[in-house]
C-alpha cells in the first residue's frame, strides 16, 4: 500500500459531532478532502447544513443533523439516518463540547453537570450507540476529542475550570479502556488532546491569558484551524491499523515543558 492509500478514506463513512464549527468543522472537511463521506451533526442544525452542503462541494455526500449528544433520541436518529442512508459507520469524532469558567469554591453544580453530561456522558452514549454498528461490522475507528487540560492541572490565573479538566481527563481514560475492551473486535479507540487553538469557547480564556499561555509553549504560537487535519486523517486512516488507545498531544511543545 503507498502513503496515498495509506490516506485515503475514499468510501468511508465518518460522524462528526460538533461538527457545524471550530475544530469539529475543520476535522469534517479534512475527512471530506480524503474522500469520506460526512455526517456533521450537533445541536444548531442550520450550521451543520451549511457546513455539510460545502463539503458536497468537495464531490462526496453529507447529511446535516441534528443532535443534543446527551439525548438519546437524538443520537439514534443520527445512527439510524446514517445506517440508512450509507449502509455502515466508519469513523466517529466525539468532537461536542462544553466548558464552564469558575472558582472551585463557586463552581455551580447544575455548571459542573452540564459539562460532565457534554464532555462524558455523551462521549460514551455516541460511542455505546455507533459502537453497536462497527461491532456488527467488526471495524471502525473511534476518535475522541480530549485536550491537554485532562492530562495536568491549569494554572487558575488563566484558566479556572475544574469541571472541564476534569471531564477531558474522563474521556481519556474511556478512550483507553474502550480500546481494550473493543480492540479484539477490530474498533479502534484514539484521542487527540489539543492544546490552545482560537476558537469560540476558548475566545475569552485566550484574551485573558494568552500571553502566558503562549510563554509556556515552546513554539509560541496558538493551533491553527488545519492543525487537526491531518492528526484526525491519521487516526481515521489506515495509516493507524496497529495505534489504538493512545492520546496524540497537539499542544505546539507545551506539555513537554
Amino acid at each position: 500500500m503507498n502513503v496515498k492509500a495509506l490516506f485515503d478514506l475514499t468510501g468511508k463513512v465518518a460522524i462528526v459531532t460538533g461538527g457545524g464549527r471550530g475544530l469539529g468543522q475543520k476535522i469534517a472537511e479534512g475527512f471530506a478532502e480524503a474522500g469520506a463521506n460526512v455526517v456533521v451533526c450537533s445541536r444548531k442544525l442550520e450550521a451543520c447544513v451549511e457546513i455539510s452542503e460545502g463539503l458536497k462541494r468537495v464531490g462526496v455526500e453529507s447529511l446535516a443533523l441534528k443532535c443534543d449528544v446527551t439525548n438519546p433520541e437524538d443520537i439514534k436518529n443520527v445512527v439510524d439516518k446514517t445506517v440508512e442512508r450509507f449502509g455502515r459507520i466508519d469513523i466517529l469524532v466525539n468532537n461536542s463540547g462544553a466548558t464552564w469558567g469558575a472558582p472551585v469554591e463557586e463552581m455551580p453544580l447544575e455548571a459542573w453537570k452540564k459539562v460532565m453530561d457534554i464532555n462524558v456522558t455523551g462521549t460514551f452514549l455516541m460511542s455505546q450507540a455507533v459502537g453497536k454498528v462497527m461491532l456488527q461490522q467488526k471495524s471502525g475507528k473511534i476518535i475522541n476529542i480530549a485536550s491537554v487540560a485532562g492530562l495536568k492541572g491549569s494554572n487558575p490565573k488563566y484558566m479556572n475550570a475544574i469541571g472541564y479538566n476534569s471531564s477531558k481527563g474522563a474521556v481519556i481514560t474511556f478512550t483507553k479502556d474502550l480500546a481494550v475492551k473493543w480492540g479484539p473486535s477490530g474498533i479502534y479507540v484514539n484521542a487527540i488532546a489539543p492544546g490552545f487553538f482560537p476558537t469560540k469557547m476558548s475566545k475569552g480564556l485566550l484574551d485573558h491569558g494568552g500571553e502566558a499561555i503562549l510563554e509556556g509553549t515552546p513554539l509560541r504560537k496558538f493551533g491553527s484551524e488545519n492543525d487537526l487535519k491531518g492528526v484526525a486523517l491519521f487516526l481515521a486512516a489506515p495509516a493507524s491499523d496497529f495505534v489504538t488507545g493512545d492520546v496524540l498531544v497537539v499542544d505546539g511543545g507545551a506539555h513537554a515543558m
